[in-house]
This record gives structure tokens, C-alpha cells and sequence, in this order.
């Protein structure tokens, strides 16, 4: 695969670790847990390691944090 061949306008897959993220699919943005709104990556500063999902903002963060974890 090149980079022609990568979906660039999709949505991204995404490893959240502490402090960082990794790309696994490439793409434009990623979708926040609470909201749905489009993030794009470039804007990305909200995330959860433990939940390995992304958030808007801080007050998202925030409202997720006293959402309890479905069990797996």
C-alpha cells in the first residue's frame, strides 16, 4: 500500500496512550464518544487510554467520566 492508495477522508483509527496517539488506519479526523462531531486529528487534545475513545472537548471528557463503563 502508498499513500495513494489510503482513505485520507475517512475516519482515522486511533491507539489513545498517555500523553499520545498512534495511527492505525489513516484519516482525516475521528468521531467524539459523546457527541459524534468530527474531530480532526490536528485538533485532537481529548481522549481516554483506559476507554480508547476520543472527546471534543473537555466538558465531554468530563460528562464521559461519570458515565459508567460498559462491561466487555
Amino acid at each position: 500500500m502508498n499513500a495513494l492508495d489510503r482513505d485520507m477522508a475517512g475516519a482515522a483509527l486511533l491507539h489513545y496512550g498517555d500523553g499520545e496517539y498512534t495511527v492505525l488506519k489513516p484519516g482525516a479526523y475521528v468521531a467524539c464518544a459523546m457527541s459524534g462531531q468530527r474531530l480532526p486529528l490536528d485538533s485532537l487534545r481529548y481522549w481516554s487510554v483506559e476507554r480508547q475513545e476520543p472527546y471534543a472537548g473537555a466538558r465531554e471528557a468530563l460528562q464521559r467520566m461519570v458515565v459508567p463503563m460498559r462491561p466487555s
